[in-house]
This record gives C-alpha cells, sequence and structure tokens, in this order.
C-alpha cells in the first residue's frame, strides 16, 4: 500500500514520545541539528531534562534562544563543539538530521567525546529507498552505514533497526563506560539497560553526576 504524502507528519507525536521513553534517564542532553527546538522543549517538560540544541542555521530558533524553559539554542556547526567539555553530557540525539552533515564521521567522534562514559546516543533518520528519497530525493543512508559509521567513531553495542513501516532509521550506540566494553567486549541491552539505570539512579542520589544542573559549557 502506497503510504501517505504526509506519512512522516502523521507520525511525529508518536515519534516523539518513543523519543522521549528512550532518553527519560538522561538530565544533560545534546540534540545536534535541533531545528525549531521543539523535541528539546518537548524533552525539557516531560522529563526535566536541560538541552543544549544545536544547528548550523538558527533561522528556526525560538525567540529566547539563550534559554527557553531548561533549553539552549545555539548556532553550531556539530562537528566543532568546542563549548562543550569531555564526558559533559549524559546523551546525545540527533533526528532527521544526519543525512544533512558534510563530515557525518566527525560529528559522531565529537558526539563521542562530549558523552559521559555509559552515555547513549540516538540517530533517527530517513533510510535509503524510502519515502523520503520519494518526496525530497535527498542522499540518506542505509541502516548498515549508519551502523558502520557509529562503530568507526568509537561507540558500543550498537543497534540499527527499521521502524515505522521501515521509513525511519532508529539508531542506538553507548559510549563505553569501561576499558573492557571499548575494546569490543559487548553487554547485552537488557543487562545494560539495567546497569544504566542503577547509575543513573545512584549518581542522582548522590548529587553528582545525574544532578539538575547545567552541563559544563566553556566560555
Amino acid at each position: 500500500m502506497e503510504l501517505p504524502d504526509d506519512f512522516y507528519e502523521r507520525i511525529k507525536e508518536r515519534l516523539y514520545r518513543r523519543i522521549c521513553r528512550e532518553l527519560q534517564l538522561a538530565k544533560r542532553l545534546l540534540d545536534i541539528g535541533c531545528g525549531s527546538c521543539k523535541l528539546d522543549q518537548l524533552l525539557a517538560d516531560r522529563n526535566g531534562t536541560h538541552v543544549i540544541g544545536v544547528d548550523i542555521s538558527n533561522a528556526k530558533f525560538p525567540e529566547n534562544k539563550t534559554r527557553s524553559g531548561g533549553i539552549q539554542c545555539r548556532k553550531r556547526n556539530a562537528d566543532n563543539l568546542t563549548f562543550l567539555k569531555d564526558g559533559s553530557i549524559d546523551a546525545v540525539v540527533s533526528v532527521y538530521a544526519f543525512h544533512e552533515m558534510n563530515n557525518a564521521l566527525k560529528v559522531l567522534k565529537e558526539a563521542h567525546r562530549v558523552l559521559q562514559r555509559g552515555g547513549r546516543l540516538l540517530i533517527v533518520d530517513f533510510p535509503k529507498a524510502s519515502l523520503a528519497q520519494r518526496l525530497w530525493n535527498e542522499n540518506y543512508y542505509t541502516r548498515s552505514q549508519v551502523a558502520s559509521m557509529l562503530r568507526q567513531a568509537g561507540f558500543i553495542d550498537v543497534e540499527s533497526r527499521a521502524i515505522f513501516q521501515g521509513q525511519l532509521i532508529w539508531a542506538l550506540a553507548w559510549k563505553a563506560h569501561i576499558e573492557q566494553e571499548a575494546r569490543h567486549q559487548t553487554i547485552p541491552h537488557q543487562v545494560r539497560r539495567s546497569c544504566y539505570k542503577q547509575r543513573v539512579r545512584a549518581a542522582a542520589w548522590k548529587g553528582s553526576l545525574f544532578a539538575r544542573q547545567a552541563p559544563t559549557i566553556s566560555t
């Protein structure tokens, strides 16, 4: 059955809810290619997340682009996030922007740098030969290409699959928590999620790692 041209608009609300659930434990989050920052505002409202959104264009930023209800929007190139210190972010997300990056691998390496150990990255994008290809005819990646670049950037436990009738890529990956993981000794996702939750709760209790505070930003 042929999909309607407004398919992506129809699934937008469900997709955003799914992203919020996936990233609900992150208290400091970076959104690469944030656009209007609508997803960022939702993450801040629903999850209590402090979000920094970066985009090469600020044309769609909210009026109060410096800080608006728990979010910051910055006009920056994502392959050079010098204002963020190493390991200062709990999670990174990029929605519908990955295929537009001039140097996607460099962006992933920079995302890996700013992520804390054990942090996660989520990419949602249009796949090659999807409805988006027919509508906008841009250069999209396959699921395997996205997964390969994530591994090259140093991420582990990479999962890249199709969602919403194969019309989107949902790619999830992690920054190694310990050195052994970095040597590709991967951990099952169920175990990793359980450990991740335990670390979050313990850190929140101590008021350190995931405390509700802004990410460390260089001046």
